[in-house]
């Protein structure tokens, strides 16, 4: 399974890098085959968020280490670094610039964009 992050580099400009989860085949739910399924990854709370058709944000860091999964709509990320990535249904994008000069994000194609996210503890091999 395919995701995007959004790191920060030593100077703290956000950058994304593409990964790949790990997805080892595992008993998960006996007596049921068993099917492929990452490593749990600990959370703290999730909230659902829309965001309106046409919305903009200014530059900003996450509020918290995150991943958001998308649900609908087009949502848009500029990286400090200048790259420029389209998030949409179905794209899983983790955040884990929290101290650095962040990222600029906004709500494209005149349509709301709705998504779960998912906020986790912080630890150092986010960043």
């Amino acid at each position: 399974m395919k995701y995007a992050v959004l790191w920060e580099d030593e100077s703290g400009v956000s950058r994304f890098e593409d990964r790949d989860m790990d997805l080892p085949v595992q008993d998960f739910v006996p007596p049921a085959a068993p099917l492929m399924i990452s490593d749990a990854v600990a959370a703290s709370s999730f909230v659902f968020l829309t965001l309106p058709a046409g919305w903009r944000g200014v530059r900003h860091r996450s509020p918290h280490c995150q991943i958001a999964a998308i649900l609908s709509g087009c949502f848009r990320v500029h990286a400090g670094s200048g790259e420029v990535r389209d998030f949409r249904a179905g794209d899983l994008f983790w955040m884990k610039d929290t101290t650095g000069e962040g990222h600029e994000s906004s709500a494209e194609d005149g349509e709301p964009v709705n998504m779960i996210i998912v906020q986790t503890p912080e630890t150092p091999e986010d960043r």
